[in-house]
């Protein structure tokens, strides 16, 4: 893909999770990456939305290496790094503090599925990492983030659950593409929403039986989908 375009790309990812409302102020940073050239196209740290240019997106390789910037990356790049080294099917992360994923990460409950609008993106229970420990807040914060990220996802698939939601701090979602990321961001943040009100009402809440979920994932997802026009 041309320089350009993938730049605009991750730029459209970065301003449409504000257009969807799951960003404030610069809490949050959208990513892509290009697996054949090896380079990865991140925003610079702190630069205001509204103020955001495709200029600003800075260009590194997966040991974050720099490529021809001026700009300092966001502050969170270290974490997409090690998710780009560990997933190597995806081709973008996107990471915001949208307010019910954030507040069922803050209580550090996973997401259950409860319904079909669940099951129709995520294949199964959207997890909680593990607490970092405080030598790896210390010594390595960004970078353990990630590690705790991919340990969550030992034994499953990251495309058939394409999001998480890291304790004490908020979600990351990821995808095939940038557009596909941003959707996964905003189908995370509707059923945290769902989940939180629903618990709140039957705390004790089950989810739903595997049949019905696997019903309705894998008629959106995989060779027999039979969802949408071909």
């Amino acid at each position: 893909m041309p320089l350009d375009a993938f730049k605009a790309q991750v730029l459209e990812a970065n301003l449409a999770t504000v257009r969807h409302g799951l960003v404030t102020a610069t809490f949050g940073n959208a990513s892509g990456i290009d697996r054949t050239s090896g380079l990865i196209a991140i925003k610079a740290s702190g630069v205001p939305y509204d103020e955001m240019t495709a200029d600003h997106m800075v260009l590194c390789d997966l040991e974050g290496r720099p490529h021809d910037n001026r700009l300092n990356p966001s502050s969170d790049l270290e974490t997409h790094l090690v998710l780009y080294r560990a997933f190597p099917g995806i081709g973008a992360v996107i990471h915001t503090h949208s307010t019910f994923a954030t507040i069922m990460a803050q209580v550090r409950r996973p997401i259950i599925p409860l319904g079909t609008t669940h099951a129709d993106y995520f294949h199964g229970e959207i997890p909680v990492t593990r607490d970092l420990e405080p030598e790896e807040i210390r010594d390595r914060y960004v970078q353990a983030t990630g590690e705790v990220i991919v340990e969550a996802f030992r034994g499953r698939d990251p495309l058939e659950v394409p999001a998480v939601l890291v304790a004490g701090h908020g979600p990351f979602v990821w995808g095939r593409t940038p557009g596909e990321a941003v959707l996964n961001a905003v189908i995370l943040e509707e059923v945290a929403k769902m989940a939180w009100h629903a618990q709140a009402l039957v705390p004790a809440t089950e989810p739903i039986s595997q049949t019905l979920l696997d019903h309705h994932y894998k008629r959106k997802h995989g060779a027999e989908a039979t969802y949408g026009q071909k």
